[in-house]
């Protein structure tokens, strides 16, 4: 099995004017990220907007990241849906054509934990590569230390990513063997200290180098430097979070030559105004 490890983007999902995926842009971000440094991509998670997108769309998405990566990059594809069947078709498409492996965010906070490992369990079933589940506690039931070790137990699971500031069950999970990816991106650094294999992010999309130099900075066990880049990193998200975050990343995007269109509705777009305001303010930094 393929080592996951290394600096996964959460990378974008660029939609024309007409809600299809920009093939043109999503290729040219795909090489940008690689020209950076990243060892892989994850593919139509929450920052790709994949829960919102059609089946169709996202197994495009599928097809288009992993034949675009060069060998040795790992593909993580976010399989994670509102019904069932869709998320085991996705993870049985990603596995047909060679994903590193398929992750998906837990069904949602009205479940509670029996309902969400008999989820996951489904999901691994169909999954014929590496599964990664997905702690978020912001968006789903709060699992204990204990659940989560449960969860890595169904046949296929080798970890998760860990989109949690609670480092000391980070350092939990990798001490009993488990693959982690850190998915905090203003504790990536901390995550890296504490275990984590990777980070998987959004703002990697918009600092993929800075976040390539901090991993290897801390694989040397640099941690000042490290730190130094993480404040610089901070630095930028600081100020991205005053800002809807998607629509903000987009908006940047934008700006450098990848024009990945609106978010997908419901959420809006930036206002003029906020538009002004962010561009100045990242010009300043």
């Amino acid at each position: 099995m393929q080592s996951l490890k290394g600096i996964l983007p959460a990378i974008v999902t660029p939609l024309d004017e007409h809600g299809d995926l920009n093939t043109p842009v999503f290729e040219a971000l795909i090489a940008h990220m690689y020209e950076a440094g990243v060892d892989g991509l994850y593919v139509c998670g929450n920052t790709g907007e994949g829960m919102q997108l059609p089946t169709s769309l996202r197994e495009k998405a599928t097809e288009l990241a992993i034949r675009n990566s060069p060998a040795g990059k790992q593909v993580i594809i976010h399989v994670g849906a509102y019904r069932q069947e869709e998320a085991r078709q996705l993870a049985r498409h990603a596995s047909r054509l060679g994903a590193a492996a398929v992750s998906s965010l837990p069904p949602g906070p009205q479940y509670n934990f029996a309902e969400t490992k008999s989820w996951y369990e489904a999901i691994a079933k169909d999954a014929s590569v590496p599964f990664l589940v997905y702690h978020f506690p912001s968006l789903s039931q709060p699992m204990s230390l204990d659940q989560l070790e449960d969860l890595c137990t169904i046949p296929g699971v080798v970890g998760l990513k860990f989109t949690s500031f609670d480092l000391y069950s980070l350092r939990q999970l990798v001490a009993a063997g488990h693959t982690v990816f850190n998915g905090h991106d203003e504790v990536l650094a901390p995550g890296l200290l504490m275990g984590a294999h990777g980070g998987i992010g959004s703002t990697y999309n918009l600092m993929p180098g800075l976040f390539v130099q901090l991993y290897k900075q801390a694989a040397a066990c640099q941690w000042t430097d490290a730190i130094a880049t993480q404040d610089l990193i901070n630095k930028q998200i600081r100020l991205l979070l005053r800002y809807p975050l998607i629509p903000a990343i987009k908006q940047v995007l934008a700006w450098r030559g990848f024009d990945c269109g609106r978010a997908v509705q419901p959420r809006l777009g930036l206002a003029p105004e906020q538009q002004t305001e962010l561009r100045a303010r990242m010009e300043s930094l």
